[in-house]
């Protein structure tokens, strides 16, 4: 959840909105201070990884705040009565499934890191994250935001934090923290187009939709199709994601504005996978997934070193086939050069 919008709705009028709002903000500080410590990675690449299942465990924090909570589903285990528990449980299952059968991964460390997640987190949280070790989602406020385990790629999303977190742990900060968040992003729609065997017509291309409340006038969280567009809302406000270099907000909130300049490199990825077509996972996938896994992108890459970097490996792989034109076009197009 990016913090410029709970920002904005800890000013709202409405109490219970605000106060919902500012619950959130105070637990997400500790939260995301949390998953930027530095961690020890597994092989990159995840080289070796054969046939692989899941290792999942859902927990419940029952609205209080102590990890990871009572266990209530396990690895395996028949499905419960809590629609919550099943969906957390469904959603690691679909993420560590686009990994596997797409890229031959074996979970996010790529050596069979189990899967953990906390459900019903805090009162009213507005939010969910991955903390370094696991996952945990709160139930939403009820006002503004649903269940934060509705989205599957949401799930996606946070889990890919420790894809990259295990990969090339770029810094949380300014571009490199944008890109950061842009590769949740990427990974995140293709978990859920995976999931539902979705071509790139096929995709919404939307991050969480399905989140807001039916009064909310808004889609999703973001659109990587058309960022800028995804919520209009007089309580929310707009959606202030740029499409292009052009529009680059500069400010020192957010970790340099990582929520909101993650739209340029979410739009050049939408680009590239709608000129290839077809499933955006084989190609279009593959290749972030190359440069990810690589071990050439530093943790300050900016949106210049990654977008050649794509471009490498684009050629690396395909060599000077539609692919390599189908990245260079679309970074020129969101006005990152790649040279």
């Amino acid at each position: 959840m990016p913090p410029h919008l709970l920002e904005h709705l800890a000013a709202s009028g409405n109490p219970a909105v605000a106060a919902a709002a500012r619950r959130t903000l105070i637990a997400d500080a500790s939260a995301r201070t949390a998953r930027v410590l530095p961690r020890a990675a597994a092989d990159p690449a995840g080289a070796g990884a054969g046939p692989a299942a899941p290792r999942r465990t859902i927990y419940d924090a029952e609205r209080r705040t102590d990890l990871p909570g009572v266990k209530v589903r396990e690895e395996g285990g028949e499905a419960t009565g809590d629609a919550t528990v099943n969906r957390a449980y469904a959603g690691l299952g679909a993420t560590f499934a686009l990994f596997r059968d797409a890229f031959g991964r074996d979970s996010m460390d790529g050596a069979g890191l189990p899967l953990l997640a906390t459900v019903h987190y805090d009162e009213k949280y507005g939010n969910a994250f991955w903390n370094g070790e696991q996952m945990v989602f709160g139930d939403g406020d009820d006002e503004i935001f649903l269940d934060f385990t509705l989205p599957v790629d949401v799930i996606g999303h946070e889990l890919a934090h420790g894809f990259t977190q295990y990969t090339a742990n770029l810094e949380y900060f300014s571009q490199s923290g944008a890109l950061n968040e842009s590769v949740s992003d990427v990974f995140g729609s293709l978990v859920k187009q995976h999931a539902l065997g979705q071509s790139v017509e096929q995709a919404d291309w939307l991050i969480g939709e399905g989140l807001f409340h039916p009064d909310v006038e808004g889609t999703a969280l973001r659109s990587m199709k058309a960022p800028g567009t995804a919520y209009d809302d007089d309580v929310l406000g707009k959606d202030p994601q740029p499409a292009h270099m052009d529009d680059y907000v500069r400010t020192g909130r957010d970790n340099g504005g990582v929520h909101i300049n993650s739209g340029i490199p979410n739009h050049a990825f939408y680009l590239v996978a709608t000129e290839l077509g077809g499933n955006a996972w084989d190609r279009a996938g593959r290749i972030w997934y190359d440069v990810m896994t690589g071990g050439t992108l530093a943790p300050e890459t900016r949106f210049a070193e990654f977008a050649a970097a794509t471009v490498a490996a684009a050629k690396a792989r395909y060599g000077d086939a539609a692919e390599i034109q189908a990245v260079m076009k679309a970074w020129a197009a969101v006005g990152v050069p790649t040279d």
